[in-house]
């Protein structure tokens, strides 16, 4: 049994606290949402140092299962859970990639893009789904009776919950919005073997049901209203900043829809303060589509007031949320981060994430929605050209290929494609590829 342990607690303050195996997602008292909480007095056992070195020497090992991103640094996620019970694939340790060119472009030399995307079913919402499900495993393990976990999902944490559940073989209920997620983020649940429902109304009607279905207590809701999946994702501000040696940047922008992704962003950051990893936080940047905005909006009022919207449809589809549940989580963390939020229309959002392709990367349009809110930043002169700058992209372009496609074809609503770059067919002649060739080079230079 670990020395550390977790719960539980109720994020409005009212001091109720549950263990981690109950089946519980809200307080009962006043019906807040439930955050994990760690005994940081336990975990100061190790000073600032040794916990740097531990993580540091685990990213290179493949003794199980602390050569995961998450699962690395167990003490501080889930230190009580059995490692016997973990289900993992290896996730985390993405790539912090260099934008080097496009920051050249914008007028920022230290521009870093934080590829999520690049893990087992293509997003960050691998880093929670495995602590979600490993905890359903220990607790199936110890006789709760569990049938089955279910999510409402606009893709990306669908194919995480499919994957997990299948290889720990659990049944896996999806419910997704009919005709609003793309081929690809559809057929990987199928592929797994989860139950798709695929109903006729929008993500937040999905979120309706679900919760509605899991107040069958055979059957574990899989959304970040469970504070378990922020366990995991909270690891990327970890990773960040030990890719950086330790150093913690001075902006992070991630892309935002039911606030689950940055309230697990900041937890991060306040538990390595609070253990002496790092001295200082990073200010937070808020992303929302314009079509899906109702954090913005409420930005607009200072937070002092709070309405859902009717998201529209948006390109950013996996952040078509009007409804976000982590609403109050997110509040807590841009207060304590100093924290902006603002939006990118459709055009602004599609164009960003081709410009950035035009530079190597191969870009979601979530991650459009942050680069082009970032554009603004910098146009504004908020955030400065010595600044280092992270962007969080959430998901693998690949995922989109519909969104690439169209945006060169130029047949995307309220889309201006000024990036466009179509093949150019030819006969099969010399001297006609000679001149393309010496044609696209001049333009290329110019």
């Amino acid at each position: 049994m670990s020395q550390y342990n977790c719960w539980f607690e109720c994020v409005r303050g009212c001091g109720r606290r549950y263990a981690i195996d109950e089946i519980v997602y809200r307080c009962e008292d006043c019906g807040g949402l439930l955050d994990v909480e760690h005994d940081v007095d336990a975990l100061r056992d190790r000073s600032a140092a040794a916990w740097m070195q531990l993580f540091d020497r685990r990213i290179h090992t493949n003794e199980w299962p602390y050569g995961s991103g998450v699962w690395g640094k167990k003490e501080w996620v889930m230190p009580w859970l059995d490692n016997e019970n973990i289900v993992s694939m290896y996730e985390g340790h993405t790539n912090c990639f260099w934008a080097e060119r496009l920051g050249k472009e914008i007028g920022i030399s230290d521009l870093w893009v934080k590829l999520c995307g690049n893990s087992h079913t293509g997003s960050f919402k691998d880093l929670g789904m495995t602590v979600l499900i490993s905890v359903v495993k220990q607790m199936m393990a110890t006789g709760k009776p569990i049938r089955a976990v279910a999510c409402a999902s606009t893709g990306d944490t669908s194919a995480a919950l499919a994957a997990y559940a299948a290889a720990a073989k659990i049944p896996a209920v999806v419910l997704l919005p009919k005709g609003k997620v793309s081929t690809a983020q559809l057929i990987q649940p199928i592929a797994n073997g989860a139950l798709v429902l695929a109903l006729d109304t929008d993500f937040d009607g999905c979120m309706r049901i679900v919760k509605q279905i899991t107040h069958d207590p055979t059957i574990y809701l899989a959304n970040s209203m469970n504070s378990l999946r922020m366990e995991g994702q909270k690891t990327v501000a970890m990773e960040i900043v030990q890719q950086f040696d330790w150093q913690v940047p001075d902006w992070i922008v991630i892309p935002v829809g039911n606030l689950g992704n940055v309230s697990a962003l900041g937890k991060g950051f306040l538990l390595m303060r609070d253990l002496g990893l790092i001295d200082k936080l990073p200010r937070i940047v808020c992303a929302q589509a314009a079509h899906a905005n109702p954090l913005y909006l409420s930005y607009q009022t200072g937070f002092k007031e709070y309405r859902p919207v009717q998201a529209q449809k948006t390109l950013a589809s996996a952040i078509q949320i009007g409804d976000p549940v982590s609403y109050e989580r997110a509040v807590k963390i841009l207060t304590a981060f100093d924290g902006i939020v603002e939006q990118a229309s459709e055009d602004e959002l599609a164009n960003a994430a081709m410009r950035a392709d035009r530079t190597g990367m191969y870009c979601c349009p979530h991650t459009g929605v942050a680069l082009a809110v970032l554009f603004k930043l910098v146009d504004r002169g908020e955030i400065r050209p010595d600044e280092r700058v992270v962007v969080i992209s959430t998901a693998h372009g690949l995922k989109f290929t519909n969104f690439k496609v169209q945006y060169h074809d130029q047949t995307l609503a309220d889309v201006e494609s000024r990036y466009v770059n179509p093949p150019v067919e030819l006969p099969a002649d010399y001297d006609a590829v000679q001149r393309a060739i010496d044609t696209a080079l001049l333009t290329f230079n110019s």
